[in-house]
């Protein structure tokens, strides 16, 4: 049987493909349009060159989605390595230069030689809805940030008692600042007028805001240079803020209704500190099949939770944290940990343990993360849901 290995270096509107034989000769080189009828082309000049093909590429979507579909639904075998993974190898092939053409080829040789990449696989049309969901929703979120922090300044520059004493994250001040922005303003206004300006606009604790509002006011009689156009700057970014609120409300909602669609819903959130975002990003990043890891270990791997070891010659059992992992699925098993330790007493348990035994906070969340992920990928395994683990009874 003829084997033959394509390695493809994946761009927007171009990619380029390298196939090799078994001893690493160049069999095709070429520069190929980003387009279904160019790439099926060339999946036929590739599949006449040896009766089996092993592809790889270095990107998992994007600008590869289209390229990975039409191999996928040919039943082509196509592994992932990283771009980090292709550039450290690169540098034990021969020369220095760089070019699509010699990245296509190590990728092709780094498929040849290896036996631990993963393979990837076309998911559900449910796991791609997440993908793209969480993945807008992490946008949504980093410019909602963005923006406070901009408010924060811009308010600060004018006003810092007010800055101070508001929290931005919450609709409440928000929405006060798009009425009212200067010391001035507010003492013209008055608690009891700006007590029912915000009530009227459906803002909880009106009048807590109101009292906070016209302290910071009664301390502050100094007009600042620039005033007025800060002012109005900071109207139009509270109500930026308001409004990235409101897209993410209703991601949030797009998010929970696709993910209740998927067979692990119940699985997934039943466990303690796993709730409906985290659950949706821990399918978004794993794709949802637990068998493409084959272990709890390299899915803990994968998720940045396990250590690995630093051995070097006498010195031995030295563990470090990872430096190649998925961060958005570490997040997710750290975040739920974080969670699971207010919510759940056996979590709460084993972080008191590990605490007692001097570990620092962080890696007592980590330890934990790590631990769950094996009762995590079990129900996966099993099909069935999180049931915590009645007290041990005294003996008498």
């Amino acid at each position: 049987m003829t084997m033959i290995w394509a390695g493809i270096d994946a761009g927007k509107t171009h990619h380029h493909c390298v196939a090799i034989n078994e001893e690493g000769r160049r069999l095709l080189s070429r520069r190929v349009a980003n387009d279904e009828p160019d790439l099926l082309e060339l999946l036929t000049d590739v599949l006449a060159l040896g009766e089996t093909v092993a592809w790889g590429i270095d990107l998992a979507d994007g600008g590869a989605a289209l390229a990975i579909a039409v191999l996928v639904n040919h039943a082509q075998p196509v592994h992932y390595i990283s771009g980090r993974a292709i550039h450290r190898a690169s540098e034990s092939y021969r020369g220095e230069g760089k070019t699509d053409a010699r990245d296509a080829a190590v990728i092709a040789d780094q498929v040849r030689i290896r036996r631990d990449l993963h393979p990837l696989r076309v998911g559900d049309e449910t796991v791609t809805d997440l993908k793209i969901l969480t993945g807008r929703r992490a946008d949504l979120v980093a410019d909602r940030t963005r923006t406070i922090n901009r408010l924060r300044a811009q308010l600060s520059g004018i006003f810092p008692g007010l800055e101070r004493a508001l929290d931005l994250t919450n609709t409440g001040p928000l929405v006060l600042l798009t009425g009212y922005q200067t010391p001035a303003a507010l003492r013209r206004v008055g608690r009891k007028r700006l007590e029912t300006w915000l009530r009227n606009r459906k803002v909880l604790r009106a009048d807590r805001l109101a009292e906070t509002a016209l302290d910071a006011a009664a301390r502050q009689h100094t007009s600042l240079p620039g005033e007025k156009l800060t002012a109005q700057m900071v109207h139009t970014l509270a109500a930026e803020v308001l409004a990235l609120n409101q897209q993410v409300t209703e991601v949030d909602k797009g998010i929970e209704a696709r993910f209740r669609d998927h067979r692990d819903f119940a699985v997934i959130t039943s466990m303690p500190g796993m709730g409906i975002i985290l659950g949706a990003e821990f399918l978004a990043a794993t794709g949802g099949d637990m068998t493409a890891f084959g272990t709890a270990d390299r899915l803990a791997g994968f998720g940045g939770v396990a250590p690995v070891p630093r051995d070097s010659g006498k010195i031995s059992g030295n563990l470090r944290r990872p430096r190649r992992y998925n961060r958005r699925l570490q997040r997710v098993f750290y975040i739920s940990a974080l969670f699971s330790i207010r919510h759940c007493d056996d979590s709460r348990r084993f972080y008191d343990r590990k605490r007692a035994e001097g570990k620092r906070h962080i890696q007592a969340v980590l330890a934990l993360a790590r631990r769950r992920v094996n009762v995590l990928w079990a129900l996966l395994r099993d099909g069935r849901t999180y049931e915590p683990l009645p007290p041990t009874p005294l003996a008498a």
